[in-house]
């Protein structure tokens, strides 16, 4: 297992869909559980054994994150940037990153309780056993998401393509990698490549071996119906007597 590794959020996002449902706010500041969706990620993150966490928000969600007295804690280093595209945030997050391995998560993906420390856990000791592994991406099985990005998997747990809709898996939002994906950030560049997504084809196409691990329910916020299904999703893991009881924690408790 990898001793150290740190941890990444994708979060310049501006949630346009999520707020043509009705709210406000920029995604990363929508509350879940009593705690803006950014701050549970942090929390999640460093539950996992991050050793800190890099962020990268775009300039509305700053603003107004200062506006409502946000306290962001020392474990959690902040970047605004208005990023063009997730790829570029992810690139931005780069330039932070000390060489090594990164858990990344997007902002917006929320997993039952448990979920995403097993996977870091899992793709950490899978990714320190393989010298040649560049990352490790959480799948789950596709429910209905509109904009899924399908994963075809080949007999050896590598993935071979991005993007086969006759494949049953979609990411799940979170990723084990190795610092050294970045080395392909400018031929990714050169080669028109404008999302995270195709960044991901293009480690895949560039030789880069990836492989997956298959994670429990995932719910990928992006519209108002994904956030009350995350909502309804916490409501059940909290109702007493669930082994996967969520304790609702304060800003304090990831400081």
């Amino acid at each position: 297992m990898v001793a150290r590794f740190q941890g990444a959020i994708i979060a310049a996002g501006h949630g346009e869909r999520l707020r043509a449902g009705g709210e406000s706010l920029p995604k990363p500041l929508v509350d879940l559980g009593g705690e803006p969706l950014l701050l549970r990620q942090a929390r999640a993150l460093v539950e996992c054994g991050a050793d800190g966490v890099l962020v990268v928000i775009n300039s509305e969600t700053a603003r107004l994150a200062e506006a409502a007295a946000i306290e962001f804690p020392p474990s959690m280093k902040v970047s605004v940037r208005d990023t063009r595209n997730s790829m570029e945030t992810l690139f931005a997050l780069g330039e932070r990153l000390g060489p090594g391995y990164f858990l990344l998560t997007t902002v917006d993906a929320v997993m039952v309780s448990g979920e995403l420390e097993r996977f870091a856990q899992d793709a950490s000791t899978m990714i320190e056993s393989d010298s040649e592994l560049a990352g490790v991406l959480a799948v789950t099985p596709w429910r209905g998401d509109r904009r899924p990005l399908f994963v075809s998997i080949g007999d050896d747990g590598s993935i071979k393509a991005f993007g086969d809709a006759r494949a049953s898996l979609v990411t799940a939002g979170a990723y084990f990698f190795s610092t050294r994906i970045f080395d392909l950030s400018a031929r990714a560049r050169e080669a028109g490549c404008g999302a995270l997504r195709e960044f991901l084809a293009h480690l895949v196409a560039q030789g880069l071996r990836l492989n997956t691990i298959e994670v429990a329910e995932t719910i990928d916020i992006d519209e108002a119906a994904d956030l009350a299904a995350a909502r309804a999703m916490l409501e059940r893991q909290q109702r007493p007597g669930d082994n996967k009881r969520v304790k609702e924690r304060t800003l304090r408790s990831i400081k």
